[in-house]
Order: structure tokens, then sequence, then C-alpha cells
């Protein structure tokens, strides 16, 4: 949000500061109310230092839900657009979702539509609900549109805790093993080092083994460190190039037992913000370009590309789908039902709610197999080097009974 200098005059007399605003209107008001007659007024140019960094949306789904279901409610209760924004701008707990809707108040005050507003803003609201609230403003009705938001956000929510949960514990267990095996390797293993030599002989296979890893953790440690670091930046680096996120997307999507799970997942994100675009009167070709901007995978979006080009030539929605692994024959079978009854977004909403569900129950069915065996693969790691120690120690003893 701009920030700005001004110096005035309030009873007091000569008056200097900064001030936070949406615009530079606003400001001088806010001075106003304050009794600050403004005598010279400056935006502050925005530094690194100064700017606000973010990293994906920075406004939280559960946080945009609220904002959707209060939006609608007050609609309906007959409060206009604008002076509902001006209310909700208020009343949010999101920082960023605040400081956006009083831009976007000011903008509404200046005669811009909704859609219009709120497009400049494209890291809070999405190509999806930029879209759906045009199609709302022409039809009249605004406040089912952001129910219907409402409700897809919501949806999206559960689904991603969902995976979030399920997939929390064994990332958790994996940093707590690489962990404890870092601290027994440093810390405990060196303390026998002298013990083993004084005792001489040859030690077993996993222990010289386990005194090999130690020695490289006290010296290297260092070079550990930068193989993570190196790792996470090759993460990113894979994840924001389009072309080498398409083989990350298919790895992950051909993963055992995660793999289908997030399939589904992806699947039922794709068909819900269909459902909810086709409901809205968006234009089919605008919905798949949406759609593939949103899906978040590579695999799907091209699917997805390929299916708004065979639409274009006048072919069906359906044909490149059918021919990849990535859509399950009921996706496709019940998307060409709706091309041809003219109920896409009630055929596209059923799908929708089946891989919910679905996903739902495979992240339950995960959480309870995986405990046990992340808890078996913990033990089996520190018991590995703990058994390592003992064996030596054990015929330590013997020789010297």
């Amino acid at each position: 949000m701009p920030r700005f200098k001004y110096s005035g005059r309030d009873k007091k007399g000569k008056k200097s500061g900064m001030i936070t605003s949406a615009s530079k209107r606003e400001a001088i008001l806010q001075l106003k109310e304050k009794g600050i007659r403004v005598l010279e007024f400056n935006e502050i140019p925005e530094t690194l230092l100064t700017k606000d960094i973010t990293i994906g949306n920075p406004v939280k789904l559960q946080d945009f839900v609220i904002y959707l279901r209060q939006f609608s409610t007050l609609l309906k209760a007959g409060v206009s657009v604008v002076e509902s924004t001006a209310i909700l701008a208020q009343q949010t707990e999101s920082k960023a979702l605040r400081k956006a809707l009083l831009v976007i108040e000011q903008d509404l005050r200046e005669g811009n539509p909704l859609s219009a507003a709120a497009a400049k803003h494209k890291k809070i609201f999405t190509g999806m609900f930029v879209n759906m609230i045009k199609a709302g403003e022409a039809g009249g009705n605004m406040d089912d549109t952001l129910e219907r938001l409402a409700v897809h956000f919501e949806k999206q929510h559960f689904t991603k805790q969902k995976i979030v949960s399920a997939l929390a514990y064994p990332v958790a267990v994996a940093i707590i093993a690489v962990a404890v095996v870092i601290f027994l390797l440093v810390s405990v293993v060196p303390t026998f080092v002298e013990m083993f030599k004084d005792f001489g002989g040859e030690l077993p296979a996993i222990t010289q083994f386990v005194l090999n890893s130690s020695e490289f953790m006290q010296k290297f440690w260092w070079l550990v460190i930068l193989l993570f670091i190196a790792i996470f930046i090759g993460f990113v680096l894979i994840k924001n190039n389009k072309k080498t996120k398409y083989y990350l997307d298919y790895a992950i999507l051909r993963m055992p037992i995660f793999g289908k799970m997030l399939q589904k997942a992806v699947l039922a994100r794709m068909t819900r913000t269909l459902s909810s675009l086709f409901a809205s009167s968006v234009p089919i070709l605008e919905a798949m370009s949406i759609v593939e901007n949103i899906v978040e995978n590579e695999v799907v979006a091209k699917v997805i590309r390929k299916s708004r080009d065979s639409l274009e030539q006048g072919k069906s929605l359906t044909e490149p789908m059918r021919k990849h692994w990535v859509f399950p024959p009921l996706v496709s079978q019940m998307i060409a039902i709706g091309e041809e009854t003219g109920s896409l977004d009630a055929m596209l909403s059923k799908v929708a709610d089946f891989y919910e569900k679905e996903v739902e129950s495979a992240t339950d069915r995960l959480k309870s197999l995986i405990e046990p065996l992340m808890i078996v693969f913990l033990a089996g790691i520190v018991g590995t080097i703990v058994t390592s120690i003992m064996v030596p120690m054990f015929d330590i003893f013997q020789h010297v009974g």
C-alpha cells in the first residue's frame, strides 16, 4: 500500500509525518478527519526494504471464503457493492485483503466495475473470480455468483486441508529422522571411536560404515547443508519452469501410494472450477483457459489445452481426455454426457463431488496406514546405528571376560 509524507497544521501548530493509505485522496481525507490542514503532500517511492514481499496468494483461503460469504449476505440484504466493499475492508482479518479492498473501494467510487477493479490485484483475485464476477455483473445476479464462489473455494479449501494433513505426518517424521541421524553421528558415535581403536581387531561392516559416516559428517557438515540448499533451489527452479515442471508433475502423479490421491485431488479441482465457471455462464473456451492456468499441474493443463484446441476445431471436448491416462473413463464419459444433454455444469459438479469424497477417504486410509510404517522406518534407522555400536561392544565384553 502507498506511503505518503506530509506536513501541515492542526490546532496545536505545525505537524508532519508519514501516513499509509490506499490512495492520495484517501490519505488526505484521513488527515482532515484528524483535524490536520495539509500544506505539503508527497508519495514515498517503494524500495526493496519498504515493499511488501509475498510468495503465492497473500490471502488465506479461509479468509477469502469468509469474505465471499459476507459479501453475498450484504448484497442480498440490499447493501450496494461499494458500501459492502467498504464494510468488508474494515471487518476482514487479512491485512493483504484489507489493503486490496480499500483500493477496490476507491475504484468503485470512481465508477469502475468490481470485475475491473479486482483484476488489478491478480495475486488475490484469480482469473476465475474476475470472470465469474463479470458474468454476475452482466446477468444481475452478483449475490448468487458470490455464493457459488464461496462454495467453490470452501470445497477447494477442505480438499487441500485433507491432502496437507495426509502428507504432513510423513514429512515431519522424515525431518525428525534426519535430525536424529545427524545428532547420533555427530554427538554419540564419536565417543565410541577411541574405545574401538583400543580394542583393535576387525570391526563389523555395519559398524565401519557408521563410523565412516560419522567422520564424514564431522568434517564435511557444511557440504550436507549445501546439498540440502541445492536440492531446495533445484526444486524451486524446476517448479517455476513450465517444461521441467511437466516432468516433475508427471513423476508426482506416477508415485506409488501418493500419486493416485494427488491425481484425484487435481481432477476434483479441475472439474469443480469448470462447473462453477459454466454455471456462471462464462464462455467455454474462456473457462478452459482459466482452468488451464489455475489447475497447478502441467500434465493436466496440457490435456486441457488440447481439449480447448479440439473445441476450436469443432471437435469434441473429451477426445484428448479419452486418449490420456491421467483422465479416468468416468471423467470423459460424464463430460460427454454433459455435452450431449447441455448440462455440463451439473455433470462436472457430480464428478467433482465424487473425487472430493475419494480424496477424503484416500487420505483417511493413508493416514491410518502410514503412521505405523513411519514409526517402523524411524525405529529402523535409529536401531541400525545403535546396533552398529552394540555389536562390537559385546565382542569387547566377551574378550575382557
